[in-house]
């Protein structure tokens, strides 16, 4: 296959889309980091989503929050630390499924990477629930004047299962019950595949879907090809992330979800010496299953950029120029969609592309 038979003109629109807010502005998974992330030009925030004792969707990227609250400042939870087996690997902490909504909201959110980003805002925010976050979302889209999407990530969704506090149909009814998100944009996403099925399935499938285009359906990769999605490891199977990125695997993905989200380094790898080397054939082989491509995750700072792009030796260095140049290159590949720490930069480079 020559190279101009793989290209594909850039997308006529490619979304920005919030990575847990613009979580290298302000503590993720905070109202004040979805505010700040709609300010600087997102068309999607995104919200993982995890469970209270109580049945209650809240925002975190993990269940266990002792890396983003202050809960082991709390004496009152002392008690509540544990160590558990979470998609098989041992975890020790707080977890947010042994605690009611209540007493989270007593708690405050913390940078996750303090030592990069800082410690100016914590103690500032709660930790939001789904509702909050959806209400909050359409006030300021009221306010910028545009649509806003919300792109919700069921984290575990087989351990919580198993807990028996089910995310997906809470999810679709938490969905239908705000006149919003009935209209405004809204992607499910997931490293999982069962529970994407079941959603594929309770949304009428793909034509019901092309008919009410605002509920769409992501399918999340792994960065390691030979690591399985969690339900796939429960069930016995043999599927891994690797297979799900062949033509075939893609083919499979495309009769459930609409779009597919790797990691960028799966577009794009790093040469041994950290930059940016040759593109893979993923973006043409994902287009051509009919799925669109939303990679994970650019971030602002060097640590997290193609060393091409770097200025100066300190990981630490915020780089603005940097990271757009370096969303171009991926733009460059065709891409529909993209995760990014920090919006703005995000919608300045495609502002110049």
């Amino acid at each position: 296959m020559t190279t101009q038979a793989m290209e594909k003109p850039l997308a006529s629109k490619v979304l920005v889309i919030g990575h847990r807010g613009a979580s290298a502005m302000r503590p993720e998974h905070t109202l004040a980091s979805y505010g700040k992330a709609i300010a600087d030009g997102a068309d999607y925030i995104e919200p993982d989503l995890v469970m209270t004792k109580d049945g209650v969707m809240v925002a975190r990227h993990e269940n266990e929050i002792s890396g983003t609250t202050d809960v082991a400042d709390h004496p009152e939870f002392a008690a509540r630390k544990i160590t558990k087996t979470i998609d098989g690997k041992t975890v020790t902490g707080w977890f947010t499924e042994d605690f009611t909504l209540a007493e989270l909201k007593t708690l405050r959110a913390r940078e996750r990477l303090p030592q990069l980003r800082g410690t100016r805002y914590d103690g500032e925010f709660q930790i939001p629930t789904l509702d909050e976050i959806i209400d909050f979302v359409a006030a300021e889209s009221a306010v910028v004047g545009r649509p806003v999407g919300i792109i919700p990530e069921i984290k575990h969704g087989t351990y919580f299962q198993k807990l028996g506090l089910p995310m997906e149909d809470k999810l679709l009814a938490t969905v239908a019950a705000h006149s919003y998100t009935r209209s405004a944009p809204v992607e499910i996403q997931s490293f999982e595949i069962a529970n994407l099925k079941y959603l594929h399935a309770k949304l009428g499938g793909v034509q019901a879907r092309r008919e009410h285009p605002n509920m769409r359906l992501l399918q999340l990769i792994e960065d390691e090809a030979k690591a399985q999605p969690y339900d796939v490891v429960v069930s016995g199977g043999m599927l891994t992330y690797g297979d799900m990125m062949t033509p075939a695997g893609l083919r499979e993905i495309a009769n459930y979800a609409d779009a597919v989200g790797p990691s960028t380094r799966s577009i794009i790898p790093l040469r041994a010496n950290g930059t940016l080397g040759k593109p893979t054939t993923l973006v043409h082989d994902a287009h051509a299953a009919g799925l669109e491509l939303h990679p994970y995750t650019f971030r602002p700072e060097n640590k997290f950029i193609a060393k091409n792009f770097w200025h100066g030796s300190d990981p630490k260095t915020f780089n603005e120029s940097g990271s757009i140049a370096e969303i171009r290159a991926y733009l460059n590949t065709g891409i529909d969609a993209f995760f990014t720490d920090d919006p703005a930069v995000g919608r300045e480079a495609l502002d110049k592309r």
